[in-house]
């Protein structure tokens, strides 16, 4: 569970930085930008974080991670 959801976040992380290179690519000689290419790898980055919070929630709820927390007392 825990390599799923590292492989998801790394995914998160590629489309966000695919976005962030469309968005700074010049276009190529005689083509324009193409707006909508932007949007979609931003559209895939928020579906890929939902999936992973739900993922999340689900793996909580079934008992495949367990939450361990910070011990009150402890430096």
């Amino acid at each position: 569970m825990k390599i799923v959801i590292v492989l998801l976040l790394i995914a998160v992380l590629g489309a966000l930085s695919g976005a962030g290179f469309r968005m700074l690519r010049r276009p190529a000689q005689g083509r324009e930008r193409d707006p909508k290419a932007m949007a979609r790898a931003l559209a895939l980055r928020v579906g890929l974080s939902v999936t992973l919070f739900l993922l999340v929630l689900l793996a909580w709820h079934f008992g495949w991670l367990q939450p361990h927390g910070i011990p009150i007392g402890k430096s």
